[in-house]
């Protein structure tokens, strides 16, 4: 039996706790458990795949073993199994979040659909122009940041058009004036390529036809942000995808509770 220790020790297989507790005390408690960590022991061998980071299962089963100090094989191997469930809950919340990322893409690739139904008695909101991702981005100040500006580019547009409409003197560059500086810019590239005259009529025809449509689904957009982000949401989710990680969690839960129970079972046993 000596001879049997002797060769077990050499080859560092496995110890019983009371070892590694005695060379854990002796090397300042925690890190020379975490070394110790997945050196000994079946499970914490086979529960870390090759892609995985083992250090981070390690310093959660030195935490496990730090705060339950086990006092044999029977209490590690409990602790072990405890630090894998633990393990394999990471991997489901990283299956959750998996699938939750490719609704996600998939919502964005139909803002029409999805715009659409963010405001289901809002007609012309769809629009084609439109990045969902972007919006999906954007915190709420850039939301209303972004409400704010496409409203006083709606105004200042409408603004524009009731100048024209009025006539007078000078009514196409007071026109042009009223403007804000992206719709100008806009314009006067219209009439460099030669799409409208430089005039009060040509103005007042580029506003009805390009400028105040583009301004109105702009600012209905704007106004319809947070619907829009939340249907999106809504639609990524996709709850019935989730179902099986939710029943193989609720399983993993209470796996959880009955080992913690085995454990606290044999510590209530041995301190009697």
């Amino acid at each position: 039996m000596e001879t049997f220790e002797r060769k077990a020790l050499s080859n560092s297989a496995v110890i019983p706790f009371s070892a590694t507790a005695a060379v854990s005390a002796a090397n300042g408690g925690y890190e020379a458990v975490r070394f110790n960590a997945m050196k000994h022991g079946i499970l914490s061998r086979l529960v870390v795949l090759a892609h995985e980071d083992g250090g981070d299962f390690a310093d959660l089963l030195a935490a496990l073993i730090e705060e339950h100090k086990p006092a044999g094989m029977t209490e590690r191997h409990l602790i072990e199994e405890l630090a894998a469930i633990i393990w394999r809950k990471r991997r489901v919340l990283l299956a959750e979040a998996a699938k939750i990322n490719e609704g996600l893409k998939n919502v964005a690739n139909n803002t029409k659909s999805v715009m659409a139904s963010a405001a289901p008695f809002q007609h012309g909101l769809a629009n084609e122009n439109t990045r969902l991702s972007d919006l999906m981005d954007e915190t709420p100040e850039q939301i209303a940041e972004t409400q704010r500006d496409a409203e006083l580019v709606l105004e200042a547009t409408r603004k524009a058009s009731a100048i024209l409409y009025k006539g007078g003197p000078a009514a196409y560059e007071k026109a042009v004036r009223a403007l804000r500086q992206d719709s100008r810019e806009w314009w006067q590239s219209q009439i460099e390529e030669k799409e409208h005259p430089a005039t009060a009529e040509g103005l007042a025809c580029f506003i009805r036809e390009s400028l105040d449509p583009l301004c109105w689904k702009a600012a209905l957009e704007a106004r319809y942000a947070p619907a829009i982000k939340a249907q999106a949401l809504g639609e990524g989710l996709k709850p019935h995808l989730l179902e099986k990680l939710n029943r193989y969690e609720t399983h993993l839960d209470r796996k959880f509770e009955r080992t913690l129970a085995m454990l606290l079972k044999l510590k209530e046993l041995r301190s009697r």
